[in-house]
């Protein structure tokens, strides 16, 4: 995977994480993509699941942000990140780490979310 092409889809996939339009993630994924979020959890398949499983996530996500460089190694980029969830008097944070596996024609086809309990605080 080319790093300035892994780059990017990282940062569309920041850019989609604060926006309202899920289309713009959905975008990243091949058709037949998996998601495993977090790591543990049932995988979510196919774009239509992957619609509806970040329909109900971006309601939650007020803010995201690279908090260290990406890693690309053969077709796959990790990527630390932080999400801002809720506003007001009483946000919350999670530091998340993010694996996408990239198909030769550069759609995401499998996305590993690396977070747990302790990866959250106020």
């Amino acid at each position: 995977m080319d790093y300035a092409k892994a780059a990017a889809a990282v940062q569309q996939y920041m850019d989609g994480l604060t926006g309202e339009d899920v289309s713009v993630i959905v975008d990243l994924y091949a058709d037949d993509a998996q998601i495993e979020d977090p790591i543990g959890s049932d995988i979510v398949s196919g774009r239509e699941a992957i619609t509806q499983f970040y329909g109900g996530v971006l309601a939650n996500i007020k803010g995201a942000e690279l908090s260290g460089p990406i890693r690309v190694a053969a077709n796959e980029v990790a990527f630390p990140f932080q999400i801002t969830i809720g506003a007001g008097d009483a946000p919350m944070y999670m530091d998340i780490i993010d694996v996408f596996k990239f198909n030769d024609e550069g759609k995401v086809v499998l996305m590993r979310a690396f977070w747990g309990p302790e990866n959250t605080r106020s």
